[in-house]
């Protein structure tokens, strides 16, 4: 295979990433980890799903390029015990025998792409780089989620009750009735939300709400 220049999606791509390989043909291994580590990718390869199952992957921002014909479990399989046990992974698929019910089931299950051998390397660097920057997304998605969560932690139940109130449209004037509050007390309960949930503006916290899923409960009088 000739070098060839990065493009700059692919340099973006690069950083701080992996794919993993699970195909038991071991040409197709050395070519696909050559492919993806001449773009600067770390490459981690598996002969079958189980072997990967079986392994402490790195977290870091990855995908998974996964044949579909594989001894033991198959990659559809595969796709489906990953998504029992919550291993959102970005998965590109790639067969020499594929037909249109088995690429719709892995479509459907949330795959990234779908190629048939033998595949352009730049459609599987495509699907590669596309891959990754979904599951860039996804972690940083999860991390804003997770540190929101930790903000939330700090609020009192009644703070609680107050935000969800507040997320819900009602004015510190009904936030005081639905609770059998003070309306200066609700006024001092909101600013501690505010404070404690780091938002600039009512409109952001209201964001945050929406982010973490508070809901309206029933007060606690």
């Amino acid at each position: 295979m000739t070098e060839r220049p990065k493009s700059s999606d692919e340099q973006s791509s690069a950083k701080e990433a992996i794919v993993f390989i699970v195909e038991d043909d071991a040409s197709v291994c050395r070519g696909l980890s050559n492919l993806f580590e001449s773009v600067g990718l770390r490459v981690e390869v598996f002969g079958t799903a189980s072997e990967m199952l079986q392994s402490k992957l790195p977290d870091i921002a990855s995908c998974l390029v996964l044949d579909v014909r594989l001894p033991g479990l198959s990659g559809l399989d595969f796709q489906t015990e990953l998504a029992k046990s919550n291993i959102n992974i970005p998965i590109i698929f790639m067969t020499g025998h594929g037909d249109i019910p088995m690429t719709v089931r892995a479509m459907k299950g949330g795959a990234v792409d779908f190629l048939t051998k033998p595949f352009r390397d730049q459609d599987m660097l495509d699907a590669v780089v596309k891959a990754i920057g979904r599951d860039r997304e996804r972690r940083e998605a999860d991390r804003i989620v997770a540190d929101l969560q930790v903000l939330f932690e700090t609020l009192s139940a009644r703070e609680r009750e107050v935000l969800a109130l507040v997320s819900s449209g009602l004015l510190n004037k009904q936030i005081a009735a639905e609770l059998g509050l003070a309306e200066i007390t609700v006024k001092i309960h909101r600013g501690h939300v505010m404070k404690k949930m780091g938002a600039r503006s009512l409109a952001d916290l209201l964001r945050k709400a929406e982010t973490l899923g508070v809901r309206r409960g029933k007060p606690q009088r």
